[in-house]
């Protein structure tokens, strides 16, 4: 047993990406967004919980909970060498496809804001897996583009549509929830990887048009739920549903700019003490930033997350495979896109489609599926220099 592991080169490979490391810089600024994070979330809550007589720890506990499960599944991700997923890829992308059926079925799933997303676990605990299918959609896409059984450097058209059926059967699914915000960041993430996989132009361009075609399709069919047909109405004009989607757009805006160069201070922000943002620990946890971290503060918290997307791209341009790029693009779209939409939101620049903040926003879902995408890109990061 002990030559056979000597010989195993996975396994030479996984001591020596244990050695060489992770990446400091990447490691350092997530690990400042999750401190920043659980103190803008305990900021979001504490005062009126408190003031209502609950446990005003009640969601910071929750969220260092969903923290540490991440940082467990993150180091999970790493431990196995990101080349060996395509063993498991398949697996995976049914376990994924398996959870968004799941959560479909009547008296499974749990609707919140219009969208049935949630499967209710013990412990008052929930997990959307949607937010799970980002990361088996990614792998598998990667995987298909990258492998090549032909002479040519390029995907084929055949290629291309086994990725996109990949693709479909997930996103088809999370439509029916629906959940919109999510079908948007999954989708930028796949033209992504096509773009960068060399794939045609004509497919990158088409499903774009396509993405445009089908989104004016779906809202004046009344596929799109009333619901985020008012988000969208509030983002043109903010006074079309004044005591819904625009009013939490008006006071996202007022919170924000309330703060300021340098803010209120920690833990004294009065529209959030005030709880005049719905959903602020979650979708608007930027608007915590902006009044009590103020400009300077709320600066910072764009730079970590720049930083994260820098380092990310360095990686995937020194991966020594295609597989190991395409991964770690379709990771960099998710953030950049998800980034961009929630911070655009919150300042009233993007429709508000209910997505959060990356390692800053509660939510067990999502803390999980992003410190995975971390884990990918330092796995990556470690094959690198093994």
């Amino acid at each position: 047993m002990s030559t056979f592991l000597n010989r195993n080169p996975y396994r030479r490979s996984r001591r020596a990406s244990v050695t060489a490391g992770f990446d400091p810089v990447l490691t350092g600024a997530v690990a400042l967004l999750l401190v920043i994070g659980t103190l803008l979330v305990y900021a979001a809550t504490r005062e009126w919980y408190s003031a209502n007589g609950l446990d005003p720890q009640y969601y910071l506990k929750r969220h260092v909970i969903n923290i540490v499960i991440g940082l467990a599944l993150a180091w999970g991700t790493t431990i196995i060498d990101y080349r060996l997923l395509r063993a498991y890829t398949p697996f995976i992308w049914v376990a994924g496809v398996f959870g968004l059926i799941l959560v479909l079925i009547p008296g499974v799933g749990s609707e919140i804001n219009g969208a049935k997303a949630w499967i209710p676990l013990p412990g008052g605990f929930q997990i959307q897996p949607a937010e799970i299918a980002k990361i088996s959609i990614i792998i598998g896409i990667s995987m298909l583009l990258s492998e090549r059984t032909h002479n040519s450097d390029e995907p084929t058209n055949q290629d291309v549509l086994k990725a996109l059926g990949v693709a479909a059967i997930p996103i088809l699914l999370i439509l029916a929830q629906p959940d919109m915000g999510t079908v948007f960041i999954i989708s930028a993430s796949v033209v992504t990887i096509l773009a960068v996989s060399g794939a045609p132009t004509r497919w990158v361009v088409g499903l774009v048009l396509l993405a445009l075609i089908g989104g004016f399709v779906a809202t004046k069919a009344g596929i799109i739920s009333d619901y985020q047909v008012k988000r969208l109405q509030s983002f043109v004009d903010p006074n079309a549903d004044s005591q819904g989607a625009g009013y939490q757009l008006r006071q996202a805006r007022i919170t924000v700019g309330s703060g300021g160069l340098i803010g209120t201070g920690l833990f004294n922000g009065p529209q959030t003490n005030g709880r005049f943002v719905p959903e602020q620990q979650t979708d608007f946890i930027f608007t915590v930033a902006g009044e009590e971290l103020g400009f300077i503060g709320s600066g910072f918290i764009i730079f970590l997350l720049f930083l994260v997307l820098m380092r990310a791209f360095g990686i995937a341009r020194r991966a020594t495979d295609p597989y190991g790029t395409l991964v770690c693009t379709g990771v960099i779209a998710w953030f950049a896109f998800q980034i961009f939409e929630n911070i655009g939101m919150t300042l009233g620049l993007m429709p508000m489609t209910g997505v959060p903040l990356p390692f800053l926003s509660y939510g067990g879902s999502s803390m999980f599926a992003n410190l995975i995408g971390f884990g990918l890109l330092q796995n990556v990061h470690a094959s690198q220099r093994s």
